[in-house]
């Protein structure tokens, strides 16, 4: 197990005064240094005289906080496991039932993919050949009904969705905008981490059920809500956070057939020796898997440990932090790329003149930028300003800003003009801070239009591309740019 690693586990808590202790030891005694967060959810049975009492007498012991949050109000296991997610500190987070369904010896193998590198979400399953009381068969055919319903919806292929035991790496749970106050959180944390595109991994758990005497809170009713839940996040993403830059990544990330189109674009410009300038998360990375070498870049640390899961196992690609104001340029001209990757991240420089001639500076003679900027000034609204734009494009001027630097233009295109209306209506009249969740997936059906546009080659686009070929060996060894530490979507 790894030295420094801190593991966070959420403890729900509702009328459980006779099993928490008990579970508590057994959480304890798992030799992984730990916080313990136990949320109360106004249990009524003399639990929170039970953990007053846990607290006198608990060891003081620095591998184990314990820390208890106390709902003022019953609100549901969804409600609590949200309020301990805010307080969590540690690398890795997993949830606990506070009953005795689930054993916490269990921790290290479901730790271990995440450990690995191999996941960034852990299931434990109950119908994956771990040892299980016998029980009812009817709730068992309804599990197994959810998690088929909701494999049908977000195209994963799990054995038990609704198993309490759920892993995460700390920063992927914290991306997760639970909205959910009870038992639809399980279904609705499944359609939000695929959504994400995590990497999700099963494991075999043993599982202690009870009886509804003993216990066991979950119902039919429950059942019902968790199909409109699997329903309801198949069709919708209401993913409103801060992190405005954040939300059009991942939505963006669900067009593939999109995604694919833009590439069809750029690929036939891109070489065997890649820079990426401002990956992401890695929305265009993947299609580079193919070349020789690819050091894929960014400033957002968030985004880049998201990316070097997704792609640790390919040895020729690479992902680094670049501080570009005080990049080593000699060091990058080493490398012998022969294409500069830059989607979606001019328009965030402030200096875009130093920018294009630090890409310059970094390119061998007939090395090629390849570039994608948002077009059309007149459709600059609060989407651009919330994800950081200073700017949008128009053809003449981004072809002279091209030259300036060194640059003869091969290909300088608008495309997709169908998106010109979607995106002035919601960034300029709706004054929204996001691109909507339906209107990235709509985008999909509109590649054949896309398609058909590109035969006609318009005057405007709600985006242009870019293709530079380096004129000469422009020595530019002090040409910097400041990439600011903001989300960069593409």
């Amino acid at each position: 197990m790894h030295d420094e690693l801190l593991l966070s586990v959420i403890v729900p808590v509702f009328n459980e005064r006779h099993t928490l202790a008990k579970l508590l030891d057994r959480v304890r005694e798992v030799p992984i240094p730990k916080e313990i967060i136990l949320v109360d959810d106004a249990s009524t049975d003399g639990t929170r005289e039970a953990i007053a009492e846990i607290q006198r007498s608990w060891p003081a012991d620095s591998s184990n906080e314990l820390r208890v949050l106390l709902q003022p109000q019953n609100a549901g296991k969804g409600a609590a496991v949200r309020r301990g997610i805010e307080q969590v500190k540690g690398d890795i987070t997993l949830i606990q039932d506070a009953d005795l369904e689930y054993n916490p010896a269990e921790y290290p193998q479901l730790l271990a993919p995440i450990l690995n590198g191999d996941a960034d979400v852990v299931y434990g399953s109950r119908f994956l050949g771990g040892p299980r009381r016998v029980l009812f068969f009817r709730h068992t055919m309804g599990n197994r009904l959810l998690t088929f319903l909701s494999n049908l919806c977000t195209d994963l292929n799990l054995t038990d969705m609704e198993t309490c035991y759920k892993v995460f790496r700390t920063e992927v749970l914290k991306r997760i905008n639970l909205k959910s106050n009870r038992f639809g959180m399980e279904p609705e944390i499944t359609a939000k981490i695929a959504q994400m595109g995590c990497r999700v991994y099963e494991i075999p758990i043993s599982y202690h059920g009870r009886e509804y005497w003993e216990g066991k809170k979950i119902g039919w009713k429950d059942g019902i809500s968790a199909i409109w839940t699997i329903l309801k996040y198949s069709f919708m993403d209401d993913d409103d956070s801060a992190d405005a830059g954040y939300v059009t990544l991942k939505r963006l990330r669900n067009a593939k057939r999109y995604n694919d189109w833009v590439w069809s674009l750029l690929d036939p410009h891109v070489g065997d020796r890649v820079l990426e300038v401002g990956c992401g998360v890695g929305n265009f990375t993947h299609y580079l898997r193919q070349r020789d070498y690819v050091l894929a870049t960014d400033n957002n640390e968030q985004y880049l440990e998201m990316l070097r899961g997704a792609v640790e196992h390919l040895d020729h690609i690479e992902v680094e932090n670049i501080d570009w104001e005080n990049a080593d340029f000699e060091a990058l001209r080493a490398h012998h790329f022969d294409t500069v990757l830059c989607l979606n991240v001019l328009e965030h420089i402030d200096d875009d003149r130093g920018a294009l001639a630090a890409f310059a500076a970094i390119l061998p003679h007939e090395g090629r930028l390849v570039l994608q900027v948002p077009a059309m000034q007149s459709i600059y609204g609060e989407i651009d300003r919330a994800i950081g734009h200073f700017r949008r494009y128009e053809s003449a001027p981004l072809r002279r800003l091209l030259e300036e630097a060194g640059f003869e233009v091969e290909d300088l295109r608008y495309f997709n003009v169908p998106g010109i209306l979607g995106w002035y209506i919601n960034a300029v009249l709706l004054g929204r801070s996001t691109v909507p969740g339906l209107q990235a997936r709509l985008v999909n059906w509109l590649v054949p239009i896309l398609r058909l546009e590109q035969k006609l080659s318009p005057p405007v686009g709600m985006a242009l591309i870019a293709v530079g070929r380096k004129k000469d060996s422009i020595s530019t060894t002090d040409s910097t740019f400041v990439l600011p530490d903001r989300s960069i979507p593409h």
